[in-house]
């Protein structure tokens, strides 16, 4: 039976390691900007203004609802979508100490 290996890491890499998978694709970054311009957006505008089909877009919105980085609610046939900026400033943290826990050892090499 195989053994899941997560358990052996910290709590916030492996936060930081779903989050980032959840971003993982170029479509959710374009969700991401432009839920943060409009600050709140319904699905069928964001559909206009990428070039995925509207079933390909609610496929990234939930990928993102389900990381937690976006909050939304379904009124009748429209679904209205924000980010979950408790959420997202939780992700920047963690990106942050990663990168600077990375960077402290920086050296030449190659």
């Amino acid at each position: 039976m195989a053994v899941n290996k997560k358990s052996l890491f910290s709590s916030e890499d492996i936060a930081l390691a779903e989050f980032a998978k959840a971003l993982g694709h170029p479509a959710r970054i374009a969700i991401m900007k432009e839920l943060a311009i409009r600050n709140e957006c319904i699905c069928g505008e964001i559909v206009e203004v990428l070039p995925l089909a509207q079933s390909t877009v609610s496929q990234h919105l939930q990928e993102l609802k389900k990381a937690g980085l976006v909050k939304g609610t379904v009124s009748g046939v429209r679904s209205c979508y924000c980010i979950n900026w408790e959420n997202f400033s939780k992700v920047q943290g963690l990106f942050n100490l990663a990168m600077v826990e990375i960077n402290k050892n920086q050296k030449q090499c190659c």
